[in-house]
């Protein structure tokens, strides 16, 4: 067991690295130099990863043009192999290395790109679960809405981004480009859902990333609500619950509604 781990140790290592020879395992037909099926091999192996990150980062890919893109991913595939077999899983941390990539310090926001395109897979193969319509809020007592817990679809994402990360995605998207003026001294939120069949990303107003983040780390929506007032105050925008309630309900976002537990001191929760 020890040599065939250490065979695939060596193999996995010179796969990863074009500049390694061959592993002396690998043989080939009479004739034939396996050196050389291992470097064509290894090119296959390097370009299907390539191609991977294209399917997963289409914006990005857009942004930087062919080119760089393949150049940059070269370089990731060398670093970061696949850790599973599932390759619509394969980049999941490639947004961390766009942002400490130098050649692209030139585009600050394409870590924050990549990081919508993370999110918008990561929802595309989310579980399922029935989104409720806001009518469900009328049947909770207007006393115990301070109290109330919503449990969010497991396709919601948030990503935050000091830049128009989301405008800019959003015109990039398409076949066909806006052309619209973007500020790029705005900073933008973005919600990341899948309601139904399709994925869907949409800018949140001021507060609504700490509001939405708050909810799904279990707080109550008093606690959000203030959490999203607070995050919203520093851009001197007004907090408006009703508002925010509205548009996580009409994405879809919300699956169920859950009472908190209020717990007597001196006694444990069951």
């Amino acid at each position: 067991m020890t040599a065939l781990h250490e065979l695939q140790q060596a193999f996995s290592a010179a796969l990863k690295n074009a500049d390694e020879e061959a592993p002396i395992s690998v043989r080939g037909r009479p004739g034939e130099n396996p050196a050389k099926r291992f470097g064509v091999y290894r090119n296959n192996v390097t370009v299907s990863l390539v191609e991977a990150l294209i399917s997963a980062f289409p914006v990005v890919h857009r942004l930087v043009g062919d080119d760089f893109f393949r150049a940059m991913a070269r370089v990731y595939v060398g670093l970061h192999p696949p850790r599973s077999p599932l390759m619509f899983a394969y980049g999941e941390n490639f947004p961390d290395f766009v942002s400490d990539f130098p050649p692209a310090a030139s585009l600050p926001y394409l870590s924050d790109i990549a990081r919508i395109e993370a999110a918008w897979r990561r929802a595309y193969h989310a579980a399922d679960e029935k989104p409720l319509a806001i009518e469900a809020m009328a049947a909770v007592e207007q006393e115990k809405l301070p109290g109330l817990r919503l449990t969010l679809h497991p396709a919601v994402h948030v990503v935050r981004s000091r830049f128009p990360a989301i405008s800019i995605w959003l015109d990039n998207r398409g076949e066909e480009r806006t052309e619209q003026r973007i500020d790029m001294s705005s900073a933008e939120d973005g919600l990341v859902t899948r309601p139904a069949l399709d994925v869907e990303v949409r800018r949140l107003p001021s507060g609504g990333a700490a509001f939405i983040d708050a909810l799904q780390s279990g707080a109550t929506l008093e606690a959000a609500a203030g959490a999203g007032a607070d995050d919203g105050r520093r851009s001197g925008a007004r907090f408006e619950l009703s508002d925010h309630l509205v548009g996580l309900f009409q994405s879809g976002a919300v699956v169920s509604l859950n009472l908190a537990t209020v717990v007597p001191s001196g006694s444990a929760e069951l």
